[in-house]
């Protein structure tokens, strides 16, 4: 397939899936593959944020890719987020992802140290270079990172041939039509910010990935169609139920991803809890996971 429409559509970033004991599952992680398929993504973005990547060890996150390969590598585009926090760890997962034959690599810049822009450029470089076959997605997230894509540093990356997307997940949508523009064609931008999906596509991005498409797929697959067909009305109104949803889960006393993965559950899907330092489910938090599942159906009928 050609590159730009490999990088199209909805694409949920996997969760972490744990077992009883809190080790990663990989019978679970392929259950999760493989329902997310049935809804009708695009792809998958896999050991990114909602992977809880930082909280893994290089060979939990091989183990988690294996795991979403075996069950649904032949049949969506698989994104596999490398970064570690040094260059060592995530140039051993480029070439491990490359060997299982994943669509794409990305990264997040080196957090913690401040690194000037050009040794951040030699860190996605020398990962790319790693897995010269496969594409690079640059992953943009400066309210975490600590750092942003500024259009100086980006201008260096596009010196890479392999560069084909960016996960923008800035807040002002604005930087969608800036990476575009100077992308000049040639980079898809993917909307990170799952709150402004619909702000992102109207701006220019040609798909998303987020950390609650997982739980309501078919809702981020609704807005999508609703772009395509031109109806902006309709793309907004499941943007306020997204949005809804959103700051209802927000609302629990556990981490977020604890919480999406509860409405998972209650679908008969089990992903297991979050790792600590993350904060598991709390008292209620069931209750507003219910509430939301409810919502999510309504929305998908409607």
């Amino acid at each position: 397939m050609e590159s730009r429409n490999r990088y199209q559509g909805i694409f949920p970033a996997f969760y972490a899936c744990y077992d009883e004991s809190g080790d990663i599952s990989q019978p679970r992680s392929q259950a999760l593959a493989r329902h997310l398929l049935a809804q009708g993504v695009q792809g998958l973005y896999v050991n990114g944020s909602s992977g809880e990547c930082i909280y893994l060890s290089v060979d939990e996150r091989k183990r988690v890719l294996e795991a979403v390969m075996e069950a649904v590598g032949d049949k969506l585009t698989v994104i596999a987020h490398v970064a570690a926090n040094n260059t060592r760890d995530s140039v051993e997962l480029a070439r491990h992802a490359q060997a299982l034959g994943v669509d794409a690599i990305a990264a997040i810049p080196p957090i913690y140290f401040r690194l000037p822009e050009e040794a951040i450029a030699r860190y996605w470089n020398d990962i790319s270079e790693a897995a010269p076959e496969t594409d690079f997605v640059i992953y943009n997230i400066p309210q975490l990172a600590g750092v942003a894509l500024t259009p100086s540093l980006f201008g260096e990356m596009l010196k890479n041939p392999r560069v084909k997307a960016v996960k923008n997940s800035s807040m002002p949508v604005q930087d969608i039509e800036i990476f575009r523009s100077l992308g000049k064609g040639r980079i898809t931008v993917f909307n990170g910010p799952d709150e402004q999906f619909v702000a992102g596509r109207v701006m220019g991005a040609e798909g998303g990935i987020g950390g609650t498409y997982g739980a309501m797929p078919r809702l981020f697959l609704k807005a999508d169609h609703f772009i395509q067909s031109g109806s902006f009305e309709g793309a907004r109104a499941i943007q306020v139920e997204i949005n809804r949803v959103i700051s209802l889960l927000l609302t629990g006393k556990g981490n977020l991803y604890a919480m999406l993965k509860e409405v998972l559950r209650q679908k008969g899907i089990i992903c297991g809890s979050v790792r600590a330092p993350l904060t598991p489910l709390q008292e209620g938090d069931r209750e507003i996971a219910k509430h939301a599942a409810r919502i999510i159906a309504q929305a998908e009928q409607g």
